[in-house]
Order: structure tokens, then C-alpha cells, then sequence
């Protein structure tokens, strides 16, 4: 068996060509790598590529806040729609017998509990309709207790909706 003594710079300069070999075999696989992320193209579409993508986020971006302000003005107005209507229908002249239960009390409120009550009172010969202001809830005018249980539930029912 022979052994090969070599000198301190053959020994460095084995060194340098094996970390070389390895660098070259690095720098051929990142090339490899590049040629398929490029598949034929250059990187000047490349980069086109990357601001069309830019300019199409924007766009994006600026319809998301369009979207917004809209949306945001929808819920406003939806918070001042009719949420809730709730009807009763009712016999007022329960002890003569005239009117049948076609008198009604209706409440139509708001999100916020704003609206109105619209009442009838029926008797053969006339017909009584009645509307009333309702403010958070509450109305400034005396209500009939039918209006009442009707204000109430409809109250309720845009309270329970809201949460």
C-alpha cells in the first residue's frame, strides 16, 4: 500500500477545487431552477407579470372600499325601514254584537323602534282609521289596548332581531 504524503498547499489547493466542484454544482441548480420558473420567458415579462398583478390588487383593493361605503350606506337605510309589523284584528262593540273582528291594529317599526300604529275601528254604517307617531318604542298619543299589545310585540320582535 502506498501512501501519498502531500504538502501543505497541495493539500489547500485540493481543498479550493472540491469547494469549487460544489459551487458549480450549486450555481447549475439554481440556473436549472430559474430556466423552469421562466419556461421560455424573459424576465422582462416576468416583472410585466408582477405589475399587472400590482395594478389588478389595486383595483381590488379600491373596489373592496367602494364596496364598503356602500354597504355602510345601506345599513344606514335599512336601520330606517319597517323591521317589524305586527297586526291584530279585533271586535270593539264585543257587547252589541256590531262590527264583527273586523277592526285591526297594525304597528310597523323601524330597526330603531320608530314607526307607526295604524288602527280602524269598524261599524256597520262607518269606518274610523287612526294613526299614531311611535318613537323608540314609546307613542306621545293614548293607545287602546290593542295597540298596546300590538306596539309591544313588534317592539319585542326588533329587539330580538337586532341582537
Amino acid at each position: 500500500m502506498t501512501t501519498v504524503n502531500l504538502t501543505m498547499e497541495q493539500t489547500v489547493l485540493v481543498a479550493f477545487g472540491l469547494i469549487l466542484f460544489i459551487l458549480a454544482i450549486a450555481v447549475m441548480m439554481q440556473q436549472s431552477r430559474i430556466n423552469k420558473l421562466l419556461k421560455g420567458k424573459s424576465a422582462a415579462t416576468l416583472e410585466d407579470s408582477f405589475k399587472n398583478i400590482e395594478k389588478e390588487y389595486l383595483e381590488v383593493k379600491k373596489w373592496k372600499n367602494s364596496v364598503n361605503v356602500y354597504l355602510d350606506d345601506v345599513e344606514k337605510r335599512l336601520g330606517k325601514s319597517i323591521q317589524a309589523v305586527t297586526t291584530l284584528r279585533f271586535n270593539p262593540w264585543k257587547g252589541n254584537g256590531e262590527g264583527g273582528n273586523q277592526s285591526f291594529a297594525s304597528a310597523f317599526l323601524s330597526q330603531k323602534g320608530d314607526g307607526l300604529i295604524l288602527s280602524s275601528l269598524n261599524v256597520r254604517d262607518r269606518i274610523s282609521i287612526f294613526a299614531k307617531p311611535v318613537k323608540k318604542g314609546k307613542s306621545g298619543y293614548e293607545l287602546t289596548h290593542e295597540e298596546s299589545e300590538v306596539l309591544n310585540k313588534a317592539f319585542a320582535s326588533v329587539k330580538s332581531d337586532a341582537k
